[in-house]
């Protein structure tokens, strides 16, 4: 996060609010479904007594990995040949060349250069390939992520083969920007994995719940660096971006990602540089200063609600009466919000590139602990409009609230040229927190989360783009 902003810098980052960008049409989204399919809970991965599918793929060593991308790429090719006549009258055409490689000792010509070095999964238009690499990209992803990972990078791939098979049926031609073919790219993979999740696929299986935390988790490792630029040739999105685009694919189908284009991407896209005043890569401590900022903030963001804004103390998250939730609780006996700033800032400090995760052995960068802080202060709101601090949809209402107060620190305020702000990779910490086993962005008063990753990272976008009204309509 950032502030002290002048406000002619503050009318520059207008874009982050991502105002426009248009709701997630679905069926309702509650604590008991995942874009209007079952919360379930099983491992995901390769079904068992499948049958191998059997492929034609240049240089392939008939490994574990060669033969998980073979099966991720049968059924993504049979998903295709019946979606692509259903939603856009066109026949699927098969891939003409799929090669396998490892990119240390096997390397192959591809599109006219080497694959040596190139760790990486890839779909060239010239010549109508799927390549990947099967010596460090598949193995890495399987190790940290699980098997549905590598399914996940082979599906984006083959979306991309889908638009360019689609050309102007899909928003592409020859000056389309790569940030449009990426979004879709996911947005496809998107539409993949709910024909998987509604159990079509003859080799895969996932769960709603553990399963698609997972593919959210893959997401955010392979996001652009905080910074980057959304205009730039290869700029792929942040975490914020490629989540949003994945579950439209997922929860409204494969023509919503067709309908990606150049003029939606500029009005939503979160993927923006940093300005002059996001000093050490716009990560602030948590201190009194930055604390009153924030507090400021929320009061601001809230007032039409009449609430009685809480007030905070740091002198730890305890509670004389009521369940402390370290590192901040809510007190509602007392209508404050306590706080162990020390451990805020262990939370707050963010790792390395190549060391970021969702899990408890490390921090994640300011906006977490500010969006934690956040999502306590929206239970004295929920509290005072009379809503249920502990009921099953608490923490996705909590996580919503949490959003909306998001957005709202992301646009300019006039007269304001001292308040606290987001700064770019603020929302894909978020979404890092919300992914983290003690994650209370999405909880309920007493710490309980919602445990589906979808749902609640689902929940933070629509209050972020939306603002609070949709809050209490979709999860009252």
């Amino acid at each position: 996060m950032g502030s002290k902003l002048a406000a002619a810098a503050v009318a520059a980052l207008a874009l982050l609010a991502g105002c426009a960008e248009k709701p997630v049409e679905g069926t309702a989204q509650t604590v008991g479904d995942v874009g209007g399919l079952p919360v379930t809970h099983f491992e995901s991965g390769p079904k068992a007594g499948a049958e191998d599918a059997q492929l034609d793929v240049e240089n392939a060593d008939n490994g574990e990995m060669d033969q998980l991308a073979i099966n991720a790429l049968a059924d993504i090719s049979e998903f295709w040949t019946a979606q692509l006549p259903a939603n856009f009258d066109e026949e699927f055409k098969p891939i003409k060349r799929i090669v396998s490689y490892d990119a240390e000792t096997s390397p192959v010509q591809i599109c006219g250069e080497s694959t040596k070095g190139l760790v990486n999964a890839f779909y060239c238009q010239l010549d109508d390939t799927v390549a990947w690499d099967r010596g460090t990209l598949l193995p890495g992803l399987n190790q940290q992520f699980g098997p549905m990972a590598v399914v996940t990078v082979l599906a984006h791939e083959m979306g991309h083969a889908v638009q360019f098979r689609l050309g102007e049926k899909s928003n592409i031609n020859n000056t389309t920007q790569t940030i449009v073919k990426e979004q879709q790219a996911d947005c496809y993979a998107g539409g993949f994995f709910r024909w998987v999740a509604e159990d079509n696929s003859e080799h895969f299986r996932i769960s709603t719940g553990e399963g698609l935390n997972q593919i959210l988790g893959a997401l955010f490792q392979i996001r652009d660096d905080a910074g980057d630029v959304f205009t730039k040739p290869g700029a792929h999105g942040s975490a914020f971006d490629r989540v949003y685009a994945f579950q439209a694919g997922f929860t409204e189908g494969v023509k919503r990602c067709a309908r990606m284009d150049g003029k939606e991407i500029q009005q939503r896209i979160t993927e923006l540089p940093f300005s002059q005043q996001d000093r050490n890569q716009g990560n602030i401590p948590v201190n009194g200063r930055h604390l009153d900022l924030l507090k400021d903030s929320l009061d601001k963001a809230f007032e039409d609600t009449g609430a009685q804004p809480p007030e905070f103390t740091t002198s730890g998250a305890e509670c004389a009466n009521g369940q402390a939730t370290e590192p901040v609780t809510f007190c509602p006996d007392e209508n404050t919000v306590t706080m162990d700033t020390g451990k805020l800032n262990e939370l707050a400090t963010p790792p390395a590139r190549n060391q970021q995760g969702m899990d408890d052995s490390r921090g994640i960068g300011d906006f977490a602990a500010f969006a934690e802080i956040g999502s306590r202060y929206t239970m004295s709101v929920q509290q005072a409009v009379g809503a249920s601090l502990d009921d099953a949809n608490a923490g996705l209402r909590t996580a919503c609230l949490t959003g909306a107060w998001a957005g709202f620190a992301s646009e300019p305020h006039e007269g304001e040229q001292n308040q606290l702000r987001l700064s770019p990779g603020d929302l894909d910490e978020a979404i890092a927190e919300m992914l983290s086993p003690r994650s209370l962005i999405a909880a309920n008063v007493r710490g309980e989360q919602n445990f589906v990753g979808f749902s609640m990272v689902e929940a933070f976008r629509i209050g972020y783009a939306n603002g609070s009204k949709d809050c209490t309509q979709k999860y009252g």
